[in-house]
Parts: structure tokens; C-alpha cells; sequence
């Protein structure tokens, strides 16, 4: 199986860091998801129950980045894949989380972090 949904620069944002000022003024987040689905069934029916609803998934990443401070981007892409794993019909996730405005201290257009997550 090689179908995918792909949602690109889901915005939120959030309180994650280890710095105080992160956790005390927050910062933008951008979200790439990549979700391995089977979509035979939905491109024969043309039926929204027959996928999934990417506005659903869309909606959930934002809260998830909008709740509960992580020190690391590590762990809040990991909380993404785990929600996005409670879809019946998500094989695998990847999930890249970017921290665009990260205090890195040096000229830099993006730090990210993506991981990859299936059942089983």
C-alpha cells in the first residue's frame, strides 16, 4: 500500500521549550503530518467514512500543540503520532514538528524534528 494523506504547515501556538521565556511567551509551531492509509475503499465509494476526515487530524495537532508544555519537540511530536495513531485506518505517521523561531543563538531558517511511528 502507498496512498498517503499529507498535511503541510499546520500552525499553532504553543508553550514548548526549556528556556523560561519559551514557556512564558510561547512561539509559533509549524506541523507536517505524512499518514499511511489504505484509500481504495474511499476513491471507490467517494464516502468521507471510507478515509479519513484530515480536517479531524488537523484540528486535534492543534490542540495538542495549544496544551500541556513539553521541554522538548521531540515529545510533542510524539504526542502527535500517538493521536494520530487512534484513526483505525492510519498504518504509519510521520510527523515533523518545526520550531521556527527556536533560540538558537545563530543565523538559521529552521530547526525540526521528525519522526516516524506505526502500530504494532
Amino acid at each position: 500500500m502507498n496512498d498517503h494523506i499529507r498535511l503541510r504547515g499546520v500552525r499553532a501556538y504553543g508553550y514548548h521549550g526549556v528556556l523560561p521565556e519559551e514557556r512564558s511567551t510561547g512561539q509559533l509551531f509549524v506541523i507536517d503530518v505524512d499518514l499511511l492509509v489504505d484509500l481504495s475503499t474511499a476513491a471507490a465509494t467517494d464516502r468521507l467514512t471510507d478515509t479519513v476526515d484530515y480536517s479531524s487530524i488537523g484540528q486535534r495537532i492543534v490542540r495538542l500543540v495549544e496544551s500541556d508544555p513539553c521541554n522538548l519537540i521531540e515529545t510533542v511530536a510524539g504526542r502527535i503520532a500517538a493521536a494520530v495513531l487512534e484513526w483505525e485506518q492510519v498504518e504509519s505517521v510521520t510527523v515533523t514538528v518545526h520550531k521556527p523561531q527556536a533560540p538558537v543563538g545563530v543565523p538559521f531558517d529552521d530547526v525540526a524534528v521528525t519522526l516516524m511511528r506505526s502500530r504494532g
